[in-house]
């Protein structure tokens, strides 16, 4: 039913320009900072609704400190009616302020398809987040409550001047990026069957004081990928102290590279630490 989707000029939305025309539209959606008074919720209406919806492929979003982060997202909005505009976006709400996930969006382009006297847009887009740029409960920045799912609503602007805003069923994880520091894998050169020595220290991005963390209690995987490979495998797991710090000993056999990987859990994404070399003689 969806046709292939069409080379359409590439646009970027600034947030702020749809939440202004949003504002324009609904009457009651008046601005407040950087968040919208959130409408009542109502069902979708006969002439339009959105479907097909997908955030970063279904994964979570993985957010620092500071690093503005895209993340693809794809919908279908159907509509009976002639319209102006359309989008989705990820929310969160405090009490009657709705905050928008995405601080612009660009949108590639939208296949068109008819049937049964409904237009069918089948859209790919670009949500672009930035961690500094952010509502929340600590000024304008994510803070650690915003580690959660976001909902997701759309809206469409019809060319008569009416509009149509949709709570939908799709939702995006939103988790703060975690990383191994200091990893050394020691002594180098070590003797074939001596110990090797290996030390990390996990942590993770505390968006509400801007800094990174050291992330105790953590189990944390030790991998190994011997020289002229390129995949690791797993040696053994280890669970980090209190304070995030990684250390244990396993028997050297061959030359190759040792590192640390977190998998991650549902308020914090998964990291690598960098790989340090082992000469075994």
């Amino acid at each position: 039913m969806i046709t292939a989707k069409s080379a359409a000029a590439q646009r970027r939305l600034p947030a702020t320009v749809r939440r202004a025309a949003a504002s324009l539209v609904a009457g009651g959606m008046a601005l407040v900072g950087v968040g919208l008074t959130a409408p009542a919720a109502h069902a979708a209406e006969g002439d339009i609704s959105f479907s097909n919806v997908v955030l970063n492929d279904g994964k979570p979003i993985v957010v620092g400190l500071s690093a503005e982060v895209e993340a693809p997202l794809t919908y279908t909005v159907k509509s009976s009616v002639s319209l102006d505009d359309w989008w989705v976006e990820a929310y969160r709400t405090n009490g009657s302020t709705r905050y928008l996930l995405a601080i612009s969006t660009t949108q590639w382009g939208c296949g068109t398809s008819s049937a049964g006297g409904y237009t069918f847009r089948d859209c790919d887009e670009t949500m672009t987040i930035d961690p500094d740029g952010m509502p929340g409960g600590n000024g304008n920045h994510l803070v650690n409550s915003d580690a959660a799912a976001w909902k997701t609503l759309g809206t469409a602007i019809k060319k008569n001047g009416g509009y149509d805003t949709d709570l939908l069923s799709a939702t995006v994880r939103l988790q703060r990026a975690s990383r191994i520091q200091n990893t050394n894998a020691s002594p180098e050169p070590v003797a074939k069957g001596k110990p090797i020595t290996v030390t990390g220290t996990v942590q993770r991005a505390n968006w509400s004081r801007h800094r990174y963390d050291n992330y105790g209690d953590r189990l944390v995987k030790l991998q190994f990928k011997p020289a002229g490979s390129s995949s690791y495998s797993t040696v053994k797991t280890v669970t980090a102290s209190s304070t995030g710090y990684l250390k244990t000993s396993v028997t050297a056999s061959q030359d190759g590279t040792w590192r640390w990987r977190y998998s991650g859990n549902t308020t914090t994404g998964a990291s690598n630490s960098s790989g340090d070399y082992v000469d075994v003689t």
